[in-house]
């Protein structure tokens, strides 16, 4: 019995190894689908393709929804529920309101897998494939996604208002949250770089045109005046909070490290953005060398999306796998 027990721990030990690439006892793998759905990723692919085709946005759209889900609870697709009678849905919090989108490419792609392999990959697991595959579609780095996680049969607004880094967070604020979920600086600062693809609304960054109190003469001193100017044309001080703005005006839809350039040169569009140069001498560092090297970027982003997608998953018997990403099992 000693023996067993030991042997069960060893092979434990191995499972938590981020070199491992086999599912041990709640070990995601890569391979976790060749089996039981050989397809799942190829199906998931085109569905992200067809989706990024119709409107280039979306890549951003579908690259959010996973790092809004794995900041909550864990990578476990409860942002996905909807409200119900013991559920009330992520997608009503400050950080998702207004502002999530893509839901309904994701119940594309889940429908398709259901057909093709009924209740066998998880929404938690799809969520983490479309990520990868937004980011490659839009000239990113490509990484192998570790699978096998399960779904929540639970959401908690109060964890998604809390947990999700506010675009007005200082440094401090970000690096705890992120901290909190087992990711250090080089994650914080790499992950920041999904904001090279994408829009903000005008309700995001209007404090640093206008301040706090709305003031007009007294906008963010770290915001570039000439690039102030242009973001007052389309966030009016009055109204206009859903107005869009790219989140790197320099190619807003190629994934690549000109969101560095952007902040070494004070024109990053979100405080949460602009402090990784202003408010920390170590990210500032690394946003000089992601800056000067896209290499190094991606390489480092492809390493924190698989990290941040190891966030608690539910593996095993826990959870478990939706037949629609929308509501839970019954």
């Amino acid at each position: 019995m000693a023996k067993i027990i030991w042997t069960l721990f060893f092979l434990a030990s191995i499972c938590l190894s981020s070199k491992t690439k086999y599912y041990v006892y709640g070990c995601l793998d890569p391979q976790f689908y060749d089996l039981s759905c050989p397809k799942a990723k190829e199906i998931v692919k085109v569905g992200v393709a067809k989706a990024v085709a119709k409107e280039a946005r979306m890549a951003a759209s579908l690259l959010r929804l996973h790092f809004h889900d794995c900041f909550v609870k864990g990578c476990d697709a409860s942002l996905l529920l909807d409200s119900s009678r013991t559920i009330t849905s992520e997608k009503l919090s400050n950080a998702n309101r207004n502002s999530a989108r893509g839901f309904e490419v994701i119940d594309e792609i889940k429908g398709a897998l259901e057909k093709e392999c009924p209740q066998t990959v998880s929404c938690a697991d799809i969520l983490a494939l479309v990520a990868r595959d937004s980011t490659v579609l839009a000239g990113g780095p490509n990484w192998e996604v570790p699978l096998g996680r399960r779904d929540s049969r639970e959401a908690s607004l109060s964890d998604s208002n809390n947990n999700i880094p506010s675009p007005n967070n200082t440094f401090d604020t970000i690096f705890t949250k992120f901290n909190l979920r087992g990711l250090d600086l080089a994650d914080l600062v790499a992950l920041s770089g999904a904001h090279t693809i994408g829009n903000s609304r005008c309700i995001s960054f209007k404090q640093r045109l206008y301040g706090q109190s709305g003031n007009y003469y007294f906008p963010d001193y770290t915001l570039d005046r000439i690039y102030g100017a242009q973001l007052s044309t389309v966030c009016p001080r009055y109204g206009g909070d859903q107005n869009l703005f790219y989140l790197d005006y320099v190619s807003p839809t190629k994934f690549d490290n000109s969101y560095f350039n952007n902040l070494l040169v004070f024109r990053g569009l979100l405080n949460s953005d602009q402090v990784l140069v202003t408010q920390n001498m170590a990210s500032l560092q690394l946003v000089t060398l992601y800056a000067q090297n896209n290499e190094a970027f991606f390489e480092q982003f492809a390493k924190s999306m698989v990290k941040m997608g190891n966030i608690s998953p539910l593996t095993g018997q826990r959870g478990e796998i939706r037949k629609n990403c929308r509501i839970i099992n019954n």
